[in-house]
């Protein structure tokens, strides 16, 4: 090819070059925003993604999010997508200690590869019965798991490891039950063990504040007490102290995205949470919802899952459990 030829090629390469970079510089990195909730509808993680969602919108931060479901494995099927979904920066993916607990148990070894944005939201577990079960107060309940573990099968939606598992195992010791006699049934998500509740397949369930609050409020559960330090507006229901149990516990949610995320991308999403996590809208619904501000970004962040992951290790084996 003449000299000549090759120049206009290679001039003609170099401007195609220039418009890609300057239309990639362009580009709106949250356009088509979507939120992927690795649980099914009415689980913590769908209560907080559509929150997460709505609250973004309501602020007039992003516009059209969308919220969609992919449940499986207590969450690892998600991550897996999510690491499918690599240099995705229009996606993210609610997560808490329930997913952490799905890399412990060997269900997923993919959350590690994922980008770590924001922790949350703090939040306490209850610990609910149906309104017609003989178990009026924590006390009785006690005293009938005392006598015979098996007998009193309690339900989450946990793997184990997650919030739904370790509140009622931690209860469990200090109430004197060891923690390999609890009969735990485990449900994919809050709406799995909201059946399960109801249909009397288990003797109780524990759950996260928010994920069952309105079925409190129309009288379809009763609350026997809640796991964090301090009772919940709008709930009558006493901490685990007040009851007569020292024990304190709360579980955490937060957000992560795919990995190998463009540097530009990855700065955009961090920094739409930290607008979020400012506005009179996310406050709103924090007390709406009965959550404690947990907020931790960037690297923060990532510092915190290593910690939970070693955290986690230690109390499983404190406990005489191993991740099944």
């Amino acid at each position: 090819m003449p000299v000549r030829r090759l120049s206009a090629v290679a001039a003609l390469l170099a401007v195609a070059a220039v418009l890609l970079l300057a239309i990639d510089r362009g580009r709106d990195p949250l356009a088509g925003l979507r939120v992927m909730v690795p649980n099914a509808p009415g689980s913590g993680y769908d209560v907080t993604a559509r929150t997460l969602a709505k609250a973004l919108e309501d602020a007039g931060l992003v516009r059209g999010v969308e919220v969609f479901n992919l449940p499986g494995a207590g969450g690892s099927v998600g991550v897996q997508r999510l690491v499918y979904e690599r240099g995705r920066g229009s996606l993210l993916m609610l997560m808490g200690l329930g997913v952490v607990a799905s890399e412990h148990s060997g269900a997923t070894a993919a959350l590690r590869e994922t980008t770590p944005i924001a922790r949350l939201i703090q939040e306490p577990n209850m610990i609910v019965v149906t309104r017609d079960a003989p178990f009026r107060t924590l006390s009785d309940l006690v005293t009938a798991w005392r006598e015979a573990p098996a007998s009193v099968p309690v339900g989450g939606g946990s793997l184990p490891g997650g919030p739904d598992h370790l509140a009622p195992m931690l209860l469990a010791r200090a109430i004197g039950v060891a923690p390999p006699t609890v009969r735990y049934e485990r449900y994919d998500g809050g709406g799995e063990l909201l059946a399960a509740i109801l249909g009397k397949r288990v003797a109780f369930g524990v759950s996260g504040v928010g994920e069952y609050a309105d079925q409190v409020r129309t009288g379809t559960l009763r609350v026997l007490a809640v796991t964090g330090p301090a009772r919940v507006p709008g709930l009558d229901a006493p901490t685990l102290r007040e009851a007569g149990v020292d024990l304190e516990f709360a579980n955490w949610r937060g957000i992560i995205a795919p990995p190998g995320l463009h540097a530009e991308d990855a700065r955009a999403l961090r920094e739409l949470v930290d607008r979020l996590v400012r506005s009179a809208q996310w406050r709103a619904a924090l007390a709406r919802n009965g959550w404690s501000d947990a907020y931790l970004g960037g690297p923060a962040f990532d510092r915190f899952l290593a910690q939970e992951r070693a955290r986690l290790d230690a109390v499983m084996s404190d406990l005489g459990l191993t991740a099944t």
